[in-house]
């Protein structure tokens, strides 16, 4: 984009700019505003945008012509006045497939345009599996499900990858403390060679904070943080209303911050690894410290010990609900620093170790601690509330990172701006 521009004032939501040549910041715009009511009239697009009633009549002519978006049946906002003809996006007018990569098992989804899941592939990674291998394993998984999914090749706009940080800019792993045999694997570059799409690399917690906010729509159009919990916990950050990714891609170390909230500090190595951030592998080992007792003693899996104490959680075993309510208060003291830094009213919670049977503890102890700690608690109630994305939060933000990619609104120049590559 170039020339001169002037933004125009508008009730709410972005504002546009009236000037022929910034035709693609008025269409981010335009979508963006129909992406977040969800159906909407030209009249109200107009008010929440501050562009003119021509200009955009002829952009929504073109997105129409395009097949992005499709319009609703008419509706008369007064008895005697011109029909209105709201619009909508057309959701498999774009797709994008998502991949969480997790140290013991990859998931790839195709997703549409309104974040629902039309294929999803699961496989579970060996201790032991080659690199290649997993880039091969990887790029035949997306290949077999785009096919089975029989999605319109041209409305593939490209790939997302949501991995444990962290990472470089270019979208290759670094020092993983769960896996350090992926260190130094190129995935961006090696991934793109394989599929013939463009692909984009996301630390998980950035991917599932983009998921929330483009499932969202409304809900979510505000700054909050994801906090994701996963094989640690990590988190993503909503703010100005744009994905915050940091100088290196690398925001959202959400276990530093419970580290230092707890006085995990060491002066020679730093913050310490907070056990109660990594709950799949803590939750077990904290109840047994409590008394719980297994019933399952040959259950060696990791995961399935989690499941198992989440369970009795919810069946009222004192010793699991004891150390459920140990994990939602080491997380919720980690929350209070993000609140007293960014100065935020939400926080989100949601990942795959996000248990149901656990989660009214979780969301309670978060809750209490976002609320009473902060220096600003008396004039800023947060409200504390699970993913929309539930279980397949990373694989979904992950496809998601490709729709903000291409539809969101954004000045030129922003450290924060990610294109697909070409």
């Amino acid at each position: 984009m170039t020339g001169r521009w002037t933004m125009v004032a508008a009730d709410d939501g972005f504002s546009g700019a009236n000037q022929l040549d910034l035709g693609s910041f008025n269409e981010a715009v335009i979508i963006e505003t129909i992406r977040l009511a969800g159906i909407i009239s030209r009249t109200e697009i107009s008010r929440r945008t501050g562009l003119t009633q021509q200009s955009i009549s002829r952009i929504l002519r073109i997105l129409l012509q395009q097949g992005l978006l499709v319009e609703e049946a008419q509706e008369r906002a007064e008895r005697l006045g011109k029909p209105r003809t709201p619009v909508r996006l057309r959701s498999n007018a774009a797709h994008a497939v998502g991949i969480h990569l997790d140290p013991e098992l990859l998931t790839v989804a195709v997703v549409n345009l309104d974040g629902k899941i039309v294929r999803r592939e699961t496989v579970d990674l060996a201790d032991d599996l080659p690199t290649d291998k997993l880039i091969d394993l990887t790029a035949a998984t997306v290949t077999a499900a785009l096919s089975i999914s029989q999605v319109d090749p041209k409305s593939m706009l490209g790939v997302g990858v949501a991995v444990p940080g962290p990472i470089d800019a270019d979208g290759s792993l670094l020092a993983l403390p769960l896996q350090p045999a992926w260190r130094g694997l190129k995935i961006r570059h090696l991934l793109q060679e394989k599929l013939n799409h463009p692909v984009l690399v996301e630390k998980d917690g950035t991917a599932a904070a983009i998921g929330e906010r483009w499932i969202g729509r409304s809900a979510r159009a505000r700054d909050f943080a994801y906090l994701y919990l996963g094989t640690g916990v990590g988190s993503g950050l909503i703010l100005n209303g744009s994905i915050y990714r940091g100088g290196t891609a690398n925001a959202g170390e959400f276990g530093q911050v419970a580290a230092l909230r707890m006085g995990e500090w060491d002066v020679s190595t730093g913050p310490a690894m907070v056990p109660e951030c990594n709950p799949t592998a803590s939750l077990p080992v904290i109840a047994a410290s409590y008394g719980y007792v297994e019933t399952d003693l040959e259950a060696t899996d990791e995961a399935k010990r989690y499941k198992a104490v989440c369970r009795a959680a919810a069946a009222g075993d004192e010793a699991a609900l004891r150390a459920a309510t140990r994990i939602g208060q080491v997380i919720g003291q980690g929350a209070v620093g993000l609140v007293d830094l960014l100065d935020i009213d939400l926080v989100v919670v949601g990942g795959p170790a996000y248990a149901p049977e656990i989660s009214t503890i979780l969301l309670t102890e978060i809750g209490r601690a976002v609320n009473l700690h902060p220096v600003a608690r008396e004039i800023r109630p947060v409200v504390v509330e699970e993913s929309m994305l539930q279980a397949d939060a990373a694989a979904v933000g992950a496809a998601s990172t490709i729709f903000h990619d291409a539809f969101t609104p954004r000045v030129s120049g922003s450290s924060q701006a990610r294109r697909l590559p070409k």
